[in-house]
């Protein structure tokens, strides 16, 4: 039985200004691009166009159509039950520490292959280097533990030309290493970005999942369906969000010389705290913490640089 149909906002406001994705999805026009999304697309109860979002098979085929249409990108495929990120939010991410870049260089975003970023626990997805390559030409490098999301990411790499040369995945040898194994020595990185594991369990993680769910559904799911995947190390890890990058804080200060800014995502505002009394210890030499927000679901980009403001200048002066 159809609904009254919903006024929707024209823009989706809490989105970067930059991002493509401040409008509603524009279900014809992605078809256009990617044929394959349109048995997926169908008129929901309010009679709109749209996809089931409990569905990860449409999810899936939603990044693909999305990456196509705005990115470029031809072939884009991920394992079974690996991370499907929601790409409006990783796109805003990109944008949002863009103008961090900016903020340094005399209101300019640095842009081209010079710029080197590192994307900390790539996965199969590769979205991160996808968005950022395509908008802002930056290379990257991206690390990561599990040698299937390695394949997948190196194949979708493969599979674009554009990508090739560009995007460089490097396998992280120990789990408890974050930087270590990774950044080789004499290598400057411009900036690092990071999507941490949220939970501290598998336990939690379904736990989570299932409350999502019947938030969404009003009604209680006996499984979770993981409509946009994830595998041990995407979505969880022993401490959780906050204990990993409290890890990655401490893990930075070796590397003060050689990355101008480092950053991640947290979740949870009352992980900040604990954030923030770890990049005092490691005495940062600035600090920024930018909001985010997509639809009801709000977070934040933490960024820090140990670099002083001379370093800072004599950084942009060699480098952009």
């Amino acid at each position: 039985m159809l609904q009254q149909k919903r006024e929707h906002p024209k823009e989706k406001i809490r989105l970067h200004p930059r991002n493509k994705h401040r409008a509603r999805y524009d279900f014809k026009q992605l078809i256009e691009s990617c044929k394959e999304l349109a048995p997926f697309v169908k008129l929901n109860i309010y009679n709109d166009e749209s996809i089931d979002f409990f569905d990860p098979v449409a999810v899936k085929m939603l990044n693909q159509a999305l990456l196509k249409h705005y990115y470029g990108v031809g072939h884009w495929d991920i394992p079974p039950d690996y991370l499907c990120p929601p790409i409006p939010g990783r796109a805003d991410y990109i944008h949002h520490i863009a103008d961090v870049l900016c903020s340094k260089n005399f209101g300019k975003i640095p842009t081209g292959s010079q710029i080197k970023c590192l994307d900390i626990g790539v996965g199969a997805n590769c979205v991160y280097p996808i968005i950022g390559n395509n908008e802002y030409g930056w290379s990257f490098i991206g690390s990561e533990i599990d040698p299937v999301a390695i394949e997948s990411a190196n194949k979708i790499i493969e599979s674009n030309p554009h990508l090739r040369g560009k995007v460089e995945i490097r396998q992280q040898p120990q789990p408890n290493d974050i930087y270590f194994g990774v950044m080789r020595k004499e290598e400057f990185i411009d900036l690092s970005v990071c999507n941490p594991p949220f939970h501290a369990s598998q336990a939690e993680a379904r736990s989570g999942t299932l409350r999502k769910l019947t938030n969404l559904t009003a009604e209680k799911k006996p499984e979770p369906v993981l409509n946009f995947g994830g595998q041990h190390g995407e979505l969880w890890c022993k401490g959780g969000e906050e204990r990993f990058v409290r890890d990655m804080v401490r893990q930075s200060k070796f590397f003060a010389a050689s990355c101008f800014w480092f950053s991640t995502l947290v979740a949870k505002q009352s992980h900040l705290k604990g954030v923030y009394d770890a990049l005092k210890k490691e005495e940062a030499v600035e600090v920024k913490t930018i909001a985010m927000g997509q639809g009801n679901k709000s977070g934040r980009i933490v960024a820090w640089t140990f670099l002083t403001p001379e370093q800072q200048g004599n950084w942009r002066t060699t480098r952009w």
